[in-house]
């Protein structure tokens, strides 16, 4: 049976509709028809972890960050993330936030913890950790060093000045030399520092115009992710719905034969009789062609015409 030209419309509809709405849960960084497992960690701060990064195990990305919201007054941030069906781990896994570049860029990574305990499902909240960074490992290093020079300094410093009168010229000497070494050891450590600065100062535009373009792109796809959401997805749906009703109805109707369509696609006996006189006019035609005198019979002069005579095997005669 031919599609009529409004069911024709009606299914490039659905499809147009159909585009928008995974289009829209893509430009989400979610499924339309997403069975993913959603958890909740509970952070004191997420230095900067944004919706839409991703969530990995054993550096094997299987989600993505779904939402980031303050829990309380204290400004705790609940964060939700989703894991890819098929990944189970135990409800004492830790939910990691570390870097994922130099340049800060931060992710969450699951540390899997298989101790018998019962797997974790979706809707739990598992156990949060904050991993330190570069920035933080090295200051972490350098900072004990720091003071242990520092107090070194200060230390024999005081040494110098209880044992003055005690020790001889020479012995003095030498203790202003190891001094004078250990301020140099200081000092050094002091260019190595303002060699440190002077890398990040000089590279600090370049730094600056990165962080700009990925604010520029992150208020773009937030604009365009606001505009859909104003759209007026529902209505159109409940007009949708309506159109898929109303087509629904009509294919009923024809199907139990009502309306006009519906006796062309049922009634036997008008099928038999458009064909029977379909026949009759093939019939009808073809003795024309074959036998125009029996219709058609001009005298020329006034000369008598002549009786019609059936031929013999006469088409019209086979029914």
């Amino acid at each position: 049976m031919k599609l009529s030209r409004e069911v024709k419309t009606g299914i490039l509809v659905l499809l147009g509709i159909l585009a928008v709405i995974f289009g829209f849960s893509y430009l989400k960084s979610s499924s339309v028809f997403d069975d993913s497992s959603k958890f909740h960690a509970v952070y004191d701060n997420v230095v900067g972890l944004q919706t839409g990064t991703q969530v990995s195990i054993n550096g094997l990305v299987v989600g993505n960050v779904i939402r980031i919201k303050f829990k309380d007054s204290r400004f705790r941030s609940v964060v939700t993330f989703s894991i890819n069906k098929g990944h189970q781990f135990s409800q004492n896994s830790i939910a990691e936030i570390y870097d994922t570049g130099i340049i800060g860029g931060k992710g969450i990574q699951i540390v899997p913890v298989f101790d018998g305990a019962p797997m974790a499902k979706s809707g739990d909240t598992l156990n949060s950790n904050m991993k330190p960074g570069i920035t933080d490992l090295v200051q972490e290093k350098l900072t004990p060093l720091q003071l242990k020079v520092e107090g070194a300094v200060s230390n024999a410093d005081s040494l110098l000045m209880n044992v003055n009168d005690v020790l001889d010229v020479r012995t003095r000497m030498e203790l202003r030399e190891s001094i004078a070494g250990l301020n140099t050891l200081v000092t050094s450590f002091q260019v190595t520092a303002n060699a440190m600065n002077q890398v990040l100062a000089n590279n600090k535009g370049d730094l600056e115009q990165s962080l700009k373009n990925i604010n520029t792109i992150t208020e773009n796809f937030s604009k365009l992710s606001a505009e859909l959401s104003d759209a007026d997805l529902g209505g159109t749906l409940t007009k949708l719905k309506g159109t898929i009703t109303d087509l629904n109805g009509l294919l009923a109707q024809i199907e139990q034969g009502e309306g006009s369509l519906g006796k062309l696609a049922k009634d036997e006996a008008l099928y038999t009789n458009l064909a029977s006189a379909s026949r009759e006019l093939d019939l009808l035609l073809q003795d024309f062609r074959l036998n125009p005198k029996r219709y058609v019979n001009v005298s020329v002069f006034g000369k008598k015409q002549k009786e019609y005579e059936l031929p013999e095997n006469d088409p019209a005669d086979n029914k």
